[in-house]
């Protein structure tokens, strides 16, 4: 879908699929594109292969895509661009395209998914639970209505419902008068410009909205920031579900998502907000470009080799130094994303407190890494 990033092709589908179970994970595979004319057998061709491949289920909203995957039996996911709000249109992909899981739209309200929710017991009984509704729960949001947009094709010919946005509506402007030499920037509050949207705080009412799935927008971010918002969204649910009736469990669940609260603000967002959740936002929606991160990461240099034995990484030092003390983000292929703070090191058997620019250094590091793991120090704004 993201027309930037390092994609796959379908014959990658067997080890994506495989990987995915390895983990005990599902697999889906996201087309929620527009399909033209001349892509139609193009279409057919990548769900054959996926379905071959094993893949669960496809995210889609072009009909194209829903009445190919039907006629294979694979499981279609109604994505969030189709703009289901309503227990009337998702009937309809239900009783006609069997489709099961819907993303509605981002502008549907609490009120509204407890509504659909709601007539859907009363209308198909026992079979409403059949039907899984999923929501997104955290990150950018664009100012068109269900992701629909056209700016970007306009402007550069860049569709942004085909993965190439070039976000012009993120930008700061100058309007200037035809008949007087006067004008203005508009900047401050960047009106097209949406918060990034942030269900943290509020997590516990979208389950009791009967929410089943959460979905992260992530695409084209870093691994820690996938690591950290995922991570921060799963301990907060599995917190809830575990503790729930529990005594002081409301004080001890507020105390947690304050402490999640923070991690998510540590890692590239533009500010958060509620979305349409609460009702229809009217101040609490754009505020600025760039990040709002609380800190920024900046490159150390590579893992060189790990010791298991003593549990020590030892690292090249290629561009910034760091000191005991300072936060160390890990991250790999195999290894993951994991940070740690800087407690014993060594250079050359000697133990030092700083870190030097050119040089090799022996970290005790609470997991295992493996060679060319890259390194990070997060430093505060």
């Amino acid at each position: 879908m993201r027309a930037g990033a390092d994609n796959f092709t379908p014959g990658a589908f067997p080890a994506i699929v495989g990987a995915c179970r390895a983990a005990g994970c599902r697999c889906y595979l996201a087309l929620n594109t527009i399909i033209y004319q001349g892509e139609i057998s193009k279409v057919r061709s990548v769900l054959q292969r996926a379905q071959a491949a094993g893949v669960d289920a496809v995210i889609a909203w072009d009909f194209c895509v829903l009445e190919a995957a039907n006629r294979l039996g694979l499981p279609v996911h109604v994505s969030t661009q189709m703009s289901v709000s309503n227990t009337e249109s998702l009937l309809y992909f239900y009783r006609n395209l069997g489709v099961r899981r819907f993303v509605l739209a981002r502008e549907c309200t609490l009120a509204d998914m407890r509504r659909i929710r709601r007539d859907l017991g009363e209308r198909l009984g026992d079979q409403a639970s059949g039907i899984e509704i999923e929501v997104f729960a955290h990150g950018a949001m664009c100012v068109a209505v269900s992701g629909r947009c056209f700016m970007s094709t306009l402007q550069y010919g860049a569709p942004a419902n085909r993965g190439a946005c070039y976000q012009p509506c993120r930008r700061e402007y100058e309007i200037s008068a035809i008949d007087e030499d006067i004008g203005f920037r508009i900047g401050q509050g960047y009106v097209m410009s949406p918060r990034d949207l942030c269900t943290l705080p509020f997590i516990e009412k979208l389950i009791a909205a009967g929410v089943d799935s959460l979905k992260i927008e992530g695409r084209n971010r870093s691994p820690e920031y996938v690591a950290t918002v995922v991570g921060a969204y799963r301990r907060a649910v599995d917190f809830y579900f575990a503790n729930r009736g529990r005594r002081h469990f409301r004080r001890e669940f507020d105390a947690l998502k304050r402490e999640e609260l923070a991690r998510l603000e540590r890692v590239y967002n533009r500010g958060f907000s509620s979305g349409f959740f609460m009702g229809r936002p009217v101040a609490d929606w754009a505020d600025g470009a760039g990040s709002r991160s609380t800190v920024r990461k900046e490159y150390v240099g590579r893992v060189i080799k790990h010791f298991t034995r003593a549990g020590v990484s030892e690292i090249m030092v290629e561009s910034n130094a760091f000191r005991t003390g300072d936060t160390l983000v890990f991250q790999g292929p195999t290894t993951g994303v994991f940070e740690q703070v800087a407690e014993s090191m060594e250079m050359n058997h000697v133990h030092v407190a700083v870190s030097c620019k050119g040089q090799p250094i022996a970290l005790k590091t609470a997991q295992v890494t493996r060679k060319n793991d890259q390194v990070y120090v997060l430093r505060t704004r």
